[in-house]
């Protein structure tokens, strides 16, 4: 399934659900919505406004369309539309998984959380520069280009929350949800902080953070997951030539 119209937003919703993470295999897997950059703010037909989302609301008309289409009103923060999504919650992808613990299975595999989609987005980690063999390098971490948005375990709330993250789990694996502008793609990397790789620091990385270093938007004519034309290697032109053989040489 994909996404229907999309309209631009007038202003910025003061309240949604914030997308953190969406199930693989699950209904909302066969959707396009996408993590971090995704706020849910209603449905088709809903009376409210989307300034006005109830979660409790929407989880009953979930639960009410169950193996039947829904159209969720889907707002993005990069290019600052809102969109329809049809989605069919439904019950069945997950049985496989039940357990006697898990009495109710998600309707549509969304992870989310409601706030205020003005500041959500605010709080990411711009990846300046990498040194060589460091954890970072391992990690695939490209400079200038990646920024951290959050990592596995939901979104992060201030500067040092990162930081104090990552002494939190030295020697451990870290997963982290990593945005390339570049590539306008959204992957999960794992981090390895330690003391031994033999530089400075945990991760052998500095990042920016605040006002300066917040994602750029994007051009609008920009394909998602395209290759930018800046990044795309020119074509050489190679004429063609006759294969020179030289004539054999006899000796007597």
């Amino acid at each position: 399934m994909g996404a229907g119209q999309s309209t631009a937003h007038a202003h910025i919703p003061s309240k949604a659900l914030h997308v953190l993470r969406v199930t693989p295999s699950s209904p909302a897997s066969e959707t396009d919505i996408e993590p971090f950059f995704d706020f849910v703010v209603g449905f088709e037909g809903d009376s409210l406004s989307p300034e006005h989302i109830d979660a409790s609301q929407l989880e009953k008309i979930v639960e009410s369309h169950e193996d039947r289409v829904l159209n969720l009103l889907v707002w993005n923060s990069k290019n600052q539309r809102t969109r329809v999504v049809p989605v069919v919650p439904s019950r069945s992808w997950s049985q496989p998984h039940l357990n006697a613990n898990n009495a109710q299975p998600s309707l549509l595999g969304l992870s989310m959380r409601m706030c205020e989609p003005e500041t959500a987005t605010e709080n990411v980690w711009h990846v300046l520069d990498v040194l060589e063999g460091s954890p970072a390098e391992s990690a695939g971490l490209v400079p200038m280009g990646d920024w951290i948005l959050g990592w596995s375990g939901g979104v992060l709330s201030a500067e040092n929350d990162f930081y104090d993250l990552v002494e939190a789990h030295v020697d451990k694996p870290l997963r982290v949800y990593v945005y390339s502008y570049d590539f306008d793609t959204l992957r999960e990397v794992v981090l390895i902080p330690n003391r031994h790789w033999g530089g400075e620091g945990l991760l052998g990385c500095i990042f920016g953070f605040g006002l300066l270093h917040r994602i750029p938007p994007q051009p609008e004519d920009r394909v998602p997951g395209s290759i930018p034309p800046e990044l795309q290697e020119e074509e050489e032109e190679f004429e063609e030539q006759q294969l020179f053989v030289p004539a054999d040489v006899q000796t007597d």
